[in-house]
């Protein structure tokens, strides 16, 4: 048998338990190249520019 718990967890223990589980915002930065918005330490969505590799 098993995979049934015998004690019941709190709201507050539930709370505890989750309160890292919200989204956390990204860091966006301007690209050196086309200054369009991009994500840090990602490829650049508008031009391809990636961040410390050579074309």
């Amino acid at each position: 048998m098993g995979g049934v718990p015998t004690k019941h967890h709190t709201r507050s223990k539930t709370g505890r338990r989750r309160s890292h589980h919200a989204l956390k915002s990204q860091n966006i930065s301007v690209c050196p190249e086309c200054k369009h918005p991009m994500i840090s330490h990602r490829t650049c969505p508008n031009c391809g520019y990636r961040p410390n590799k050579k074309a």
